[in-house]
């Protein structure tokens, strides 16, 4: 059997949410008054198959005759510094991603989406893995508390019922998941959130006149008139935090960027790899005003 034709790609700017599978965007609660709540979303999940580097398809034939037509059973999608993504990995990112709270109702990500999402985590766990896994593995009550939080606050687990026994059976159940999933997905996620602090927050300084700056062009804006505004020194703490956190997420990203150019990714299903940009049509020179008739060349 002939394996398809690799494609090698390169990645401009990280998600937006890079993870919004994992757990990237930070968040404080939120400033008090009609300022913007800000919380952290995203999915997760690693898995690793050494033998399938170079592997072909994996087919199981439907009958016993050797000239029926072989069943696919999984496939290699894509390669991830000698880490396989398998195509039952996507299927796996797409039914987790009804835990992300900014995945609209009843849109599923793309299988393009989900693949760049399980590229980033798995440049992400490549790191994680160099350094003491157990200084960054959340106890499971953290992983509990969270579990907690989807199924009392996410929107779509709070219409159906997740927060009794039977409601979170049927989610599960309807979205081809398991309490087993879950959980995996919400302690790898809380891993990538505690190593992204480790690696990013220490060191990070914001000054005094960064808080009031914020506070002056950005959250007093979005007071109407006549509304009470919180003093300074109240908001000040919640200020600094959503500025800490601006700036880990940029260090984040750029150290993103740079796995992502310095790694080895290759896509080996075709239909999954980025679209190359349209190249804009060349825009016809501008016309050239006519010289007035009897005009003379120079001055005199």
């Amino acid at each position: 059997m002939r394996r398809s034709a690799s494609i090698r790609i390169s990645f401009a700017r990280p998600m937006a949410v890079i993870l919004s599978g994992a757990g990237r965007v930070f968040a404080p609660g939120g400033v008090e008054g009609p300022a913007v709540a800000f919380r952290g979303s995203a999915a997760a999940k690693f898995l690793i198959f050494a033998l399938l580097l170079s592997a072909p398809p994996i087919f199981a034939s439907q009958h016993p005759d050797s000239s029926a037509s072989p069943l696919v059973l999984d496939r290699a999608v894509a390669v991830v510094n000698k880490q396989v993504i398998l195509a039952s990995d996507l299927d796996d990112e797409i039914r987790l991603s009804v835990l992300d709270p900014t995945t609209v109702i009843q849109v599923e990500i793309t299988r393009q989406q989900a693949l760049e999402q399980l590229i980033s985590r798995a440049l992400i766990e490549q790191q994680i893995r160099q350094q003491d896994i157990e200084a960054i593995e959340p106890s499971r009550e953290e992983v509990n508390a969270r579990l907690h939080e989807i199924r009392t606050e996410l929107p779509i687990c709070i219409r159906q019922n997740c927060a009794s026994d039977a409601g979170w059976i049927a989610f599960l159940a309807s979205h081809g998941l398991t309490a087993e999933r879950v959980a995996a997905y919400l302690r790898y996620r809380l891993e990538i959130l505690r190593f992204i602090e480790q690696r990013f927050r220490q060191g990070i300084q914001i000054s005094p006149q960064q808080v009031e700056t914020y506070y002056h062009d950005t959250l007093l804006p979005q007071y109407a008139p006549g509304v009470t505004v919180p003093p300074l020194d109240k908001v000040s703490p919640r200020i600094q935090e959503i500025l800490l956190q601006q700036q880990v997420n940029e260090l984040f990203d750029n150290w993103l960027t740079d796995l992502r150019r310095q790694g080895d990714v290759e896509v080996l299903d075709p239909e999954l790899a980025p679209q190359p940009a349209p190249v804009p049509a060349p825009q016809p020179a501008p016309a050239t005003p006519a010289s007035p008739a009897g005009a003379k060349g120079g001055s005199r």
